[in-house]
């Protein structure tokens, strides 16, 4: 049976617990496990700063096997940045190492009274001191907490500055260029005084049926082979996003005016690969190789730079919000968000408001698009919590409402969306209200279907039930942690049957789909017993008050939001919520 580790750093003492079998049989694990203990151990009035909050980290069923696409981690916890229900997952080289322990969970509750950071193998856990580590940025500090094991395929996840300082929106990284990245989870480490957690272990990660397992590995190897998708991953990762969001007036630019931005192909795959010495980079094991590793070549101003990066939320957030039309630039500023701990679509988000405030007169702070120093000045301002940067350190719904930004920001319960533009996606639209974080896009990913041509992006009228039977799917690849670029090789009766073999089950597609309703349904009562209601699932006048400005007919109103989510929860049996 799946064992639990608790880690109480209050009293600096770990509790071995057993989970059964009962309940991976009704959650499967990873997003299924992770939603179950948070809702069920953390109550509707814990301050996500305070040490009543918990941080349970997760590897998925799959995790440390040689199923492709599903050595990631999780975290579930209540979000410093919205308040509410969240989830964070990550990849890189810490999911199997973390499998090899032989737990599937460990929570972290209390707080310490010093730095110090946690260390999980088959042992069980111990607390150390990180006094040494405390004030690192994360790439030293992974690195020397991991020579501390002595163990050389150890691996560990880190926070930077900004989590020791609270930023609402920081993160913890893992093999430098990997996050567990939005909701703040690198805060709530900071207020319980961890610097990170390292993992090692040897035990063998077993399945329930075997060769049933091998089979459906085996499987999707065949079908990768000759898979578009597969190539174009391995080809440009999300680089590739840039220009087909571009083309389709979908790329939020001009901080969420325009859909387009003229010199986007600086931006692009082609560039990348003519000019940063493209290398293909892959979590283990897995076969889209989708990271990029990128240099800034001589004669640029951060030449010899090397980032796993940038992705195409970056892109957007940098490139088209703050219009910063510099590839090597938009890795400079990646790698400060990466080194220093901090989200980088929040960190470019709140760099897009900013200038948006300046240009409108609100803050004086001589901040323009397309400064990338500035930019840069000014994620450092806020990561340092200095001056105005105090006031942004603390999240979206804090600037709003000090500097009259209501209507303006555009965010979602707090949590600002991904690149692309609901006036063009009206499913984006949808899917950032009601997803329970904030607005997320990989809850959905409704752009596929949008851009595909599998449901038209201008209607609303049925979008809802076929969002929701995406919705509910995606969800069980979150409940094995499935990276979510493996969407479209998993259909329900391959995604269920991978649940069978792992788990020991005989679900149907019908059986799992109710499993994936039901863990959707916990993490949206989590939020209604904090007291979110109708007015936390409405995009911002800024979007639904005016077109976008390069394109007059693409537009998404009040009313049209309206009905998409009442429709929303017409399709999923729910009560609609009160304001």
């Amino acid at each position: 049976m799946p064992e639990l580790l608790r880690v109480d750093l209050s009293s600096r003492t770990v509790k071995q617990e057993t989970l059964p079998d009962e309940l991976m049989r009704e959650y499967i694990g990873g997003k299924g496990l992770g939603t179950y203990l948070l809702t069920r151990e953390v109550g509707p009035d814990v301050d996500p700063l305070s040490s009543r909050n918990k941080m349970v980290f997760l590897v998925g069923p799959c995790g440390g096997t040689t199923m492709f696409g599903t050595n990631r981690y999780a975290a579930f916890f209540v979000s410093p940045l919205t308040g509410g229900y969240c989830e964070s997952y990550s990849g890189g080289d810490v999911a199997p190492q973390f499998a090899r322990t032989g737990y599937t969970a460990v929570i972290l509750e209390g707080a310490a009274d010093k730095p110090v950071y946690v260390e999980v193998s088959e042992a069980g856990a111990s607390i150390h001191s990180a006094e040494d580590l405390w004030g690192l940025d994360t790439y030293e500090a992974e690195e020397r907490m991991v020579a501390k094991t002595g163990v050389p395929k150890a691996q560990a996840c880190v926070i930077g500055p900004a989590g020791e300082k609270l930023v609402r929106f920081a993160c913890v990284e893992n093999n430098k260029w990997h996050s567990l990245g939005r909701g703040g989870p690198g805060a709530v480490l900071g207020s319980k005084k961890v610097k990170g957690l390292v993992f090692h272990g040897s035990r063998k990660v077993e399945v329930a049926r075997p060769d049933a397992f091998r089979a459906l590995v085996k499987d999707m190897a065949e079908r990768s082979k000759d898979d578009p998708g597969v190539a174009a991953y391995r080809r440009g990762g999300t680089v590739n996003m840039v220009r087909t969001l571009n083309g389709a007036n979908a790329f939020p630019a001009r901080y969420w005016t325009r859909g387009n931005i003229e010199g986007f192909e600086v931006l692009t795959v082609e560039h990348m690969l003519e000019h940063f010495s493209t290398k293909n980079q892959a979590c283990p094991p897995c076969f889209m190789q989708c990271v990029k590793r990128n240099t800034v070549p001589a004669g640029h101003r951060h030449a010899g730079l090397v980032v796993d990066g940038p992705e195409y939320e970056t892109l957007y957030v940098f490139g088209g919000l703050c219009e910063i039309l510099d590839f090597g630039e938009v890795m400079y500023l990646n790698d400060i968000c990466d080194r220093l701990g901090v989200d980088t679509m929040t960190a470019g988000n709140l760099c897009g408001l900013a200038i948006e405030a300046c240009r409108r007169g609100v803050l004086d702070l001589g901040l323009e698009a397309g400064d990338a120093q500035g930019v840069a000045d000014f994620l450092l301002m806020m990561i340092n919590r200095e001056g105005v940067g105090d006031v942004f350190a603390d999240g979206i719904l804090r600037v709003e409402k000090e500097f009259g930004l209501e209507g303006i920001a555009v965010h979602v319960k707090g949590m600002e969306p991904a690149g692309y533009d609901p006036r063009k996606l009206k499913g984006m639209g949808l899917t950032f209200a009601t997803t329970a974080r904030g607005a997320c896009h990989l809850r959905t990913t409704f752009y596929k279907a949008e851009l595909a041509g599998m449901i038209d992006p201008a209607v609303v009228e049925g979008k809802a039930e076929m969002l929701v039977e995406w919705e509910d799917r995606l969800c069980i690849m979150d409940t094995l942690i499935y990276c979510r670029f493996y969407r479209d090789m998993v259909p329900w009766p391959y995604l269920t049957a991978v649940v069978n073999a792992t788990i020991g089950t005989d679900y149907t597609v019908e059986d799992v789909r109710a499993i994936g309703a039901k863990i959707i349904a916990m993490s949206h009562e989590f939020n209604a017993a904090r007291g979110f209601g109708l007015e936390q699932e409405r995009l911002p006048e800024w979007i639904t008050g005016r077109p976008q400005a390069n394109d007059a007919s693409l537009t998404l109103t009040a009313a049209e939001m309206d009905g998409m989510v009442k429709d929303y929860y017409a399709a999923r049996g729910w009560r609609m919520p009160v304001a």
